[in-house]
């Protein structure tokens, strides 16, 4: 698999000066909020949606300005997104590094989430980038109603296959769809490219998050035991939805019980892995995740050979095939 090391050289020019573009934007006169955001740039991560931003935009007309703000605006979301997960969720850890929450407390966060969300709609507005903002607001609305709708459901764990596909499309996969199409907008003016491209990421999203959802079953190299956290976090995954569509009524009712109730119970849970494993689950996970990928890479394959194009065809396999 090629590396992402691999995948950022031919544009190592490139994402210096996205970088720089999005250290400037996150400056600001306040002191407090200026250590956070140094604090923020720090722990960049690796940046693979500014990746798919630059070089969606070289499939068509080659990177320009309007690209660099379109991956500095989809990185602030992302960022924001982040921050305001942690404060959800309670996390204290992100990226090998405290969160936010942890060092400057909830009501910091959340304020330190809506100003990068706010930063990345004023440099669109400024430089009149309404298509982009369009596209990103859109992936903005999705990951807001994904999100509550899996909220909503853990509470009575009523999840059949065709909401998960509703959870992930609109949580997961629209953010990796907006990065798509914004790199393209940037570049080119026909809509049907565009849409195209919202649909291929979009697809490479839901193949990311089933890889997810796998990765939850697999042995960790610490314990040399899967860790089973999303049954714990009450999250109905696509493996465990596949048990419970082959079970009974009585076993359907165990199951749910266990993820509701009992869901840190080493033993239950551990129980409740072993029972995903043993029914086909895993394979039928992973010939899923394989029909998505199949979809956004067949989709992509509609445009012009080239080495951009290449290069999209390798971060997706990258983003799919990942160890964790």
């Amino acid at each position: 698999m090629t590396s992402l090391k691999d995948l950022k050289k031919p544009l190592s020019k490139e994402i210096k000066e996205f970088q720089q573009v999005f250290r400037q934007s996150v400056k600001s006169s306040v002191p407090l909020l200026d250590v956070i955001m140094q604090y923020v740039l720090k722990a960049k991560g690796k940046q693979i949606r500014p990746l798919i931003v630059l070089y969606s935009a070289a499939l068509f007309n080659g990177i320009n300005e309007s690209t660099y703000r379109a991956a500095t605006l989809i990185e602030l979301l992302h960022t924001a997104t982040l921050v305001h997960d942690d404060v959800v969720d309670d996390s204290n850890r992100r990226r090998g590094r405290f969160s936010i929450n942890t060092l400057w407390k909830n009501k910091i966060a959340v304020l330190v989430g809506d100003y990068l969300l706010s930063r990345g709609m004023l440099i669109a507005l400024q430089a009149k980038d309404y298509n982009t903002l369009e596209i990103v607001s859109e992936a903005v609305k999705e990951m807001s109603e994904g999100e509550l709708l899996q909220i909503e459901k853990a509470r009575k764990l009523d999840i059949d296959e065709s909401i998960y596909y509703d959870i992930i499309r609109k949580k997961t996969a629209s953010l990796m769809a907006s990065c798509f199409a914004a790199g393209a907008s940037s570049s080119c003016n026909n809509q049907e490219d565009i849409k195209k491209m919202w649909t291929i990421g979009e697809y490479a999203g839901m193949a990311f998050q089933i890889k997810d959802d796998l990765l939850d079953f697999e042995k960790s190299n610490i314990t040399g035991k899967p860790s089973g956290i999303d049954i714990k976090e009450k999250k109905m995954t696509l493996p465990l939805i596949y048990l419970l569509n082959k079970s009974s009524i009585l076993e359907k009712r165990k199951i749910i019980n266990i993820v509701k109730r009992h869901n840190t119970n080493k033993e239950k849970v551990n129980w409740l892995i072993s029972e995903v494993l043993n029914s086909g689950g895993i394979l039928y996970a992973s010939e899923k995740m394989s029909e998505f990928k199949a979809s956004s890479l067949g989709l992509l394959r509609e445009f012009p050979a080239s080495t951009y194009r290449t290069a999209l065809e390798q971060i997706i396999e990258f983003t799919i095939d990942r160890k964790k």
